[in-house]
């Protein structure tokens, strides 16, 4: 087999591709040919050692891929060789093989995609978690999704108005909203044009009719974060995912008391690993709802394994829209 191999992370340059041994999988373990694999931001802070999860070194990044179950270990049940499968283990995915535990793999029901599924899990899996779990969405309400041309906003907006929501969606340029209107976003705003400083605020009460957006899909933080939040409705909530955008943004904690709105923190991957059934239970759903064609990832591009460096290159530069995907020769 061959991989990525992270051996000091101090940056994607430090990335070597190797061949290693092909392991064997121990009690509990599959091992995995993998088809395809995503890129998302938690994969450029691990290696550059700035994500919360900081796995034993050396190690091959790569958190969420797809592929075929090719050999089990003692125990496992439920999965046999040759079955197509779709893991989100935190490393293991940017190389042609890797060994997984059971209980972290998903098979995938026939007729679902294994690059589609190697770029599913992780977005759909959060903004479902967001939305209808942590911020109980309801029909008729109206949601801002922040950060709306990426591989969480994408999938936000595919969830929201399948559950009917009306979407405003935020991006940074003309292309990137032209997106989102594709996905079924119901407005845009450009905050290359209308951004913390420019208008952003009034442009978001202008197509809420003063009435501000009920709950708030915030992914990247930045700028953006306190305007946003200034303009949340009465009994708003403003879910907090991720900083993308850089430091971890200061708001004034006077602004929810003023509109008895809630901040609510979303982990995705807490909330899979502390309850596990729920989870389970969500992503059967979300396959579901792909399978009838409510939901599919956007992918930006489609890349060789071995050209992973480029991968984070675009994704450093913030010029992707959806998600990146590494495939491995068929």
């Amino acid at each position: 087999m061959h991989a990525w191999l992270c051996e000091n992370p101090v940056g994607v340059d430090a990335l070597q591709w190797k061949e290693l041994p092909t392991p064997t999988p121990g009690p509990g373990e599959v091992l995995i040919e993998i088809a395809a694999a995503s890129l998302n931001f938690p994969d450029l802070l691990i290696v550059q050692n700035k994500y919360q999860f900081k796995p034993p070194q050396p190690f091959v990044p790569g958190s969420e891929y797809a592929g075929i179950v090719r050999a089990t270990g003692p125990g496992v049940t439920g999965l046999q060789p040759g079955q197509p499968i779709a893991c989100l283990t935190g490393t293991g995915g940017f190389g042609t093989h890797t060994l997984a535990p059971a209980q972290r793999c998903i098979p995938l029901p026939e007729g679902f995609d294994l690059t589609d599924a190697a770029a599913f899990i992780m977005t759909y899996g959060t903004s479902y978690h967001a939305l209808l779990d942590r911020g109980a969405l309801q029909p008729g309400e109206t949601v801002l999704v922040l950060g709306a041309a990426g591989g969480i906003g994408t999938a936000a907006i595919q969830i929201a108005k399948h559950a009917g929501a009306r979407v405003i969606a935020a991006a940074s340029s003309a292309e990137k909203c032209a997106l989102a209107q594709r996905l079924g976003a119901d407005a845009t705003i450009d905050y290359s044009l209308h951004g913390a400083s420019g208008g952003f605020r009034d442009e978001l009460k202008r197509l809420t009719e003063g009435h501000g957006p009920d709950v708030i899909v915030d992914p990247v933080g930045g700028d953006l974060a306190e305007p946003a939040l200034r303009s949340i409705a009465w009994r708003g909530r403003y879910l907090v995912i991720g900083f993308a955008a850089g430091p971890i943004p200061s708001l004034p904690l006077n602004l929810p008391l003023l509109k008895g709105a809630s901040l609510v923190g979303v982990f995705w991957g807490e909330f899979a690993r502390r309850e596990p059934t729920a989870n389970a239970a969500m992503l059967q759903t979300l396959a579901q709802w792909y399978l009838q064609g409510h939901i599919k990832p956007v992918i930006d591009r489609v890349l060789p394994m071995t050209e992973l460096p480029q991968a984070y290159a675009l994704m450093a530069q913030r010029r992707v829209m959806g998600k990146l995907v590494l495939r491995n020769t068929p």
